[in-house]
């Protein structure tokens, strides 16, 4: 255990330090996002402390959350019964409840949560606008946090969040869950989730072992402690036992590990209800969730930029929409007790490099081998670009082996000549699948159809591949 009081020693942040400035990292941003990283790696969640004021704003929402939830009524309508369907992963919005774990949900999504509720009698918890936007920065400065320990460029995830501030008619894809669990009022509890202590106490978890959320990060502010987080060595603790006014828990998700292909692990976490018959008004949380944009794809080109090595089950970029629709049993994702941790030492010049040739060090993230990498490249791109041109010009793809095409490319009337010519197929490159294709006519193909890609994707390829010696070996920078 952590401790006397079983509580583990979460590193703790204060959200002032992790604001990047221009220039060198300044020595509390460092040391924050060392303490940040090292306590993702060790429990898979951390504490940030918010400035006074906002702390404020977070217990006034909190007593507007209970004071809503105690007003509504006891046996919630079939239509706001909801269990969690990913379907509507994107969709969810207003009141609903799920009576097989006793929890009751409002849940905030700008774009499509109207502001000005439409029943007068039934007002929502109070503050929303103000908490998503609060909650939103916080958690958008920790994936930033973690993009430096990364040795990422500066915000590679831009491109799959939300725009700030919100275009016309688009919706959130993140959303501000004000929760409450058990409460008394609420008839719908399945009692057979409740087990007696050896002291008398009440527990409550949910019938499956753990959760794991799908966001990017998840913060999360409770009026009552009770989230349980599976730590490296397969142990769960309470982590907001000993939380201050101003502090809330904050933990990665199953989107980040896989845009970090496996690098930063996601936390298991399960809800505990401790003395609910004397629990007037349940236990109420603020949940924010920042989620990827539905029409992105959740992809480790970050990653390989940077020199990480990225395993085979990673290296095919994943549309968020399935991926979230996709169950994800974690005992195939990794296993928490033999996962090598991933630490973050910080260098005295405030560089990742001893991480980084830890990580290279490590067998079981061992890179691609070189020509497996730009054949993969090569394919994805083929799939992603060539096809969708062919597809809008209603061209049937036929493509020829190696030494046929070799004999094409000189002829006008050849099989394959127009489809070439529809197509656009890069010149002195020979009409086959990318993976018959020889590195040099690889590295043609992909420079014609990614732009930027030998820019982007440093790869320190030596692209000499066994049974072609005659070819030259090139780098791809």
């Amino acid at each position: 255990m952590a401790g006397d009081d079983g509580l583990p020693s979460l590193g703790r942040v204060k959200l002032t330090d992790l604001i990047p400035s221009e220039g060198l990292p300044s020595d509390s941003y460092k040391l924050s996002v060392s303490t940040l990283s090292q306590s993702f790696a060790q429990y898979s969640a951390a504490v940030i402390q918010f400035p006074a004021a906002d702390a404020a704003l977070l217990r006034s929402s909190l007593d507007s959350a209970r004071l809503y939830f105690q007003q509504r009524e006891a046996y919630p309508s079939a239509d706001m019964i909801h269990t969690n369907d990913s379907r509507e992963w994107c969709k969810t919005s207003g009141y609903y409840a799920d009576p097989q774990l006793w929890q009751e949900t409002y849940d905030y999504r700008p774009g499509l949560t109207p502001i000005e509720p439409s029943n007068a009698m039934e007002l929502p918890p109070g503050g929303l606008p103000d908490i998503f936007g609060l909650l939103g920065k916080a958690a958008r400065g920790i994936l930033d946090a973690m993009s430096y320990c990364l040795n990422l460029r500066s915000s590679p995830f831009t491109e799959i969040l939300d725009n700030v501030p919100l275009r016309s008619r688009e919706v959130s894809s993140s959303v501000l869950s004000v929760c409450c669990h058990a409460r008394p009022s609420f008839h719908g509890a399945q009692h057979h989730n409740l087990t007696t202590q050896d002291d008398g106490q009440l527990m409550m978890f949910h019938d499956h072992d753990h959760q794991v959320d799908k966001s990017l990060i998840s913060v999360v502010k409770s009026d009552k402690a009770g989230l349980h987080v599976r730590d490296f060595h397969g142990r769960w603790f309470l982590v907001d036992g000993d939380l201050g006014p101003q502090e809330a828990v904050v933990y990665p998700g199953l989107a980040l590990y896989q845009a970090t292909a496996g690098y930063v692990n996601p936390a298991l976490h399960r809800t505990e209800i401790y003395n609910i018959p004397g629990n007037m008004y349940g236990r109420c949380s603020l949940v924010f969730k920042l989620m990827p944009k539905s029409m992105t794809c959740l992809s480790c080109s970050e990653m390989r930029a940077a020199g990480h090595g990225v395993e085979a089950q990673f290296q095919i970029p994943v549309p968020v929409d399935d991926f979230m629709q996709r169950s994800h049993p974690t005992d195939q994702l990794f296993n928490r007790n033999t996962f090598q941790s991933f630490s973050f030492p910080t260098a005295q010049d405030g560089s990742m490099k001893p991480l980084l040739r830890r990580r290279k060090n490590n067998t079981r993230c061992k890179p691609l081998p070189p020509s497996k990498r730009l054949r993969l490249e090569a394919q994805r791109v083929l799939k992603e670009r060539v096809q969708d041109i062919a597809d809008k010009k209603g061209i049937k793809l036929r493509f020829c082996n190696l030494k046929e095409c070799e004999n094409h490319i000189h002829a006008l009337d050849s099989p394959c000549a127009n489809i070439r010519m529809e197509i656009g197929w890069p010149q002195g490159v020979p009409f086959v699948h990318p993976h018959d294709l020889p590195n040099k006519a690889k590295i043609g193909f992909l420079e014609a159809y990614e732009p930027g890609w030998t820019a982007t994707h440093d790869m320190d390829l030596s692209l000499t591949e066994p049974g072609q010696s005659s070819q030259q070996s090139a780098n791809c920078n």
